[in-house]
């Protein structure tokens, strides 16, 4: 376990309370507030002339209304694929993927094409797949609205203006993407994404293009969403100063959940508030977890390892053969 001090933790928290409040009340009651997000076994395979690639290698994780969870992990790990499962853009190969009351493995197009519309937000990486360029940002805020349909011209304008003023760019309503800065067009995709109110919404490296001080502003925005709206987000990053900055971070490796950090605020009878981050090793249903690499490099493990069951531990030793050997000839 680890502790580091830092002056925004009264905000990290209460922007957490504040969600899990607007969570509550979108899901209308305590009792219906866990698993919003749950993937059990999940199992995607790519084939391409006549080879596979595992993407995911049964996958777990349960994610609860009203969260916000960054999802780490090294290129090929699978985080991408993960998200494109969640948000509809893909389908599973096998095992559990459910968002809400959807089932992503047996969605017909129909239901599909209704999932994407109005449970779920998209905010890509590339801030040009965001926005339409001959459309001014309240205009493309105005569309997903339009194509869905049910509000009137006047109450899409108002909601629109509402949107782009909660994550501080309602100064840009009139000015096309062209006119716009890198982290400007971003915050205009976050108020795009959550237009017809969707219960969740996915980030696929959101920060990746931009300086650290933009990036700040854009993940603000999408840490105001989350507390002012109650939408589940679900982060897929590389940028530490975002996994840093959430109360969960689920790091990904070899197409599973190999960990997770959890960030929570204590508060000192001096008045100091710290964050204190622990990292735990994920445990899936048959009892496989995976070592973080560091502990593995550092005590030189290979192929096995001993384990020895202590009353509230399990300790892991390098599985010396012959030292193992001779223990048991003592």
């Amino acid at each position: 376990m680890t502790a580091t001090q830092t002056p925004v933790v009264p905000d990290l928290a209460a922007l957490q309370q504040r969600a899990a409040q607007r969570a509550a009340e979108r899901a209308g009651g305590q009792d219906r507030l866990r698993g919003h997000i749950v993937c059990d076994g999940l199992v995607r395979i790519f084939k391409t002339e006549g080879v596979e690639v595992v993407a995911l290698q049964g996958l777990d994780m349960v994610i609860d209304r009203g969260e916000l969870v960054a999802i780490v992990g090294a290129s090929g790990s699978g985080k991408s694929t993960l998200l494109n499962i969640l948000s509809g853009l893909d389908t599973p190969t096998a095992g559990i993927a459910r968002v809400a009351d959807y089932d992503l493995l047996n969605l017909s197009a129909k239901r599909r094409l209704s999932y994407r519309r109005k449970k779920v937000g998209f905010v890509w990486q590339q801030t040009g797949r965001n926005l339409l360029p001959y459309l001014t940002a309240q205009e493309n805020v105005e569309l997903p609205m339009e194509l869905a349909g049910g509000r009137r011209r006047r109450a899409r304008r108002e909601r629109a203006r509402e949107l782009l003023d909660l994550v501080g760019v309602g100064y840009c309503a009139d000015r096309r993407p062209g006119q716009l800065s890198g982290g400007e067009q971003q915050r205009c995709a976050v108020a795009v994404a959550v237009a017809n109110d969707p219960e969740v919404l996915f980030a696929d490296e959101p920060t990746g293009e931009l300086d650290e001080a933009t990036g700040a502003e854009v993940f603000g925005a999408l840490q105001t969403i989350n507390a002012e709206l109650g939408v589940t987000i679900v982060v897929v990053t590389h940028d530490h100063a975002v996994a840093s900055q959430v109360r969960r971070t689920v790091a990904i490796r070899d197409g599973r959940t190999a960990s997770e950090v959890r960030r929570t605020a204590r508060i000192h009878e001096d008045g100091r508030t710290e964050l204190v981050s622990e990292e735990y090793a994920v445990l899936d249903r048959t009892g496989r977890m995976q070592l973080p690499p560091a502990f593995v490099e550092a005590l030189s493990l290979r192929d096995r390892v001993r384990l020895n069951l202590e009353p509230d531990h399990v300790e892991v030793r390098p599985g010396d053969q012959r030292r193992a050997e001779r223990e048991a000839g003592a």
